[in-house]
């Protein structure tokens, strides 16, 4: 029969816990609305950069002296996967579901005789993924979206991923994210940044557009506009997933926290019944044994 001690003990703790973590909530609840709204404002832009230069790429129909950001370096052999993960956990299946992702792509590729290369953003990601692929995580960056998202730390991750286009470590870019949708929801979202390919909404319009096309005359040369466009379209990019991770990351808390206080309280109640019958059994045998002394007598 458990100990009435012990009882009280392990209730005051888990009383603790769930004042720790309906704290939590509330933080994370607050900090939740001005990441979604950030996150949902910065949607528009992306999307419209990216229709804009899928249509401007779609002009040079893979003509020579294309940027190399469009164009590729004609080789699929060498993949950079960018998994954003969150540098703290806590959050549910938040961080898990990009791992599975990431390690999902990464398994396919090396099938396929790819080689594999990974960039995590975010602490979480690489303290899972480095005991599978520790050879194949190029770096790790972890002082991202510490207070919230600012764009120059987007333009840090472009920066990097561009140096490693250019020193010739990959041929295609992948980031791996969570699209956030609700605070319950999100969507893992694996988009190919490098070499650059039009969304799939632009080719849907392009195709629903056949037909005599207007003729337009750009200064300076398309060339010329996507090589100074396609960089900070990289940046818009790694920017809009950061929001949407960070959004994503604090949607998973908030509720994860919200259903770890309710099993607290679940918890709180179950073992207050169990000191209770405890307590009462105590009492019980104590009075039979008054009972039986007496009678003794």
């Amino acid at each position: 029969m458990p100990n009435l001690k012990d009882l009280r003990n392990r209730i005051d703790s888990v009383k603790s816990t769930q004042k720790i973590t309906s704290a939590m909530k509330m933080v994370a609840a607050a900090k939740l609305r001005r990441a979604q709204e950030s996150a949902e404002a910065a949607r528009p832009y992306a999307g419209r950069m990216e229709r804009m230069l899928g249509s401007l790429a779609g002009s040079l129909g893979g003509v020579e002296g294309a940027p190399k950001l469009l164009a590729g370096t004609g080789n699929d052999q060498t993949h950079l996967l960018v998994a954003f993960t969150a540098n703290r956990g806590l959050c549910g299946g938040f961080n898990g579901s990009i791992v599975r992702r990431v390690r999902e792509m990464a398994h396919e590729l090396k099938a396929d005789g790819k080689t594999v290369k990974i960039l995590c953003v975010g602490r979480k990601g690489h303290d899972v993924l480095k005991r599978e692929f520790a050879g194949d995580i190029v770096e790790s960056i972890e002082d991202i979206g510490k207070r919230h998202v600012e764009y120059h730390e987007a333009v840090g991750v472009a920066n990097k991923v561009t140096e490693l286009f250019d020193a010739g470590e990959f041929d295609i870019c992948t980031v791996v994210f969570n699209r956030f949708q609700s605070a319950m929801t999100q969507i893992v979202t694996p988009q190919q940044l490098i070499p650059f390919v039009p969304a799939e909404e632009e080719k849907a319009d392009a195709k629903a557009d056949e037909g005599p096309q207007p003729v337009y005359i750009f200064e300076p040369e398309e060339e010329a506009i996507l090589e100074n466009l396609l960089p900070r379209n990289l940046g818009v990019q790694i920017f809009q997933a950061l929001l949407e991770s960070s959004a994503s990351e604090h949607g998973a808390r908030m509720t994860a926290m919200d259903s770890a206080t309710r099993n607290a309280g679940d918890m709180i109640d179950n073992l207050t019944l169990t000191y209770n019958r405890t307590r009462q059994a105590f009492i019980t045998k104590e009075l039979i044994e008054i009972i039986s002394g007496a009678e003794a007598l």
